[in-house]
C-alpha cells in the first residue's frame, strides 16, 4: 500500500490542532502531510482549491471532503475503524454534510482561536 498524501492549510488554527494529533496518532509513518500555505508545497490540484477543503490522496485517487478524512482515519490503526464505517454511502454522506457545515462555520472558530490561543513564544 503506498503512502496516504495528506494536504492542509498549515496558516489555519484548527487545521495546525487536528494535523499535529494525526500526526502523534500516525506512529507507522503512514501519512505524507503536506502544508499547502506553505509555497514550495508541492500542489496537484489549484492551491486555493486545497486550502478551500482538506484533500487526501489515496491509492491514486484524490478525494476532498469527508472522504478525504475518512481516508485518513483508514490510515491510523486506531482511526481505521471510523474510516471503515465511512465507505458506507449513507454514512459518507452524513459525514460529508457535517463537514459543510463546519465549513460554514470555520471562519469565525479561525478568528476566535486566533485571539484565544497564546502565540508560540507567549508565556502563560
Amino acid at each position: 500500500m503506498s503512502q496516504l498524501q495528506v494536504w492542509h492549510d498549515g496558516a489555519c488554527p484548527l487545521c495546525q490542532r487536528e494535523i499535529a494529533l494525526m500526526r502523534r496518532l500516525d506512529r507507522r509513518g503512514a501519512i505524507a502531510f503536506i502544508d499547502v500555505a506553505t509555497p514550495e508545497a508541492a500542489c496537484p490540484l489549484d492551491r486555493a482549491a486545497l486550502l478551500a477543503r482538506f484533500h487526501a490522496r489515496e491509492d491514486g485517487q484524490m478525494l476532498s471532503g469527508a472522504a478525504a478524512f475518512a481516508a485518513m482515519w483508514r490510515a491510523i490503526p486506531v482511526l481505521r475503524p471510523l474510516g471503515l464505517i465511512a465507505r458506507h454511502p449513507a454514512v459518507l454522506w452524513l459525514l460529508e454534510r457535517a463537514y459543510r457545515g463546519f465549513l460554514r462555520g470555520r471562519p469565525a472558530l479561525q478568528r476566535w482561536m486566533r485571539r484565544h490561543t497564546p502565540s508560540p513564544g507567549a508565556s502563560r
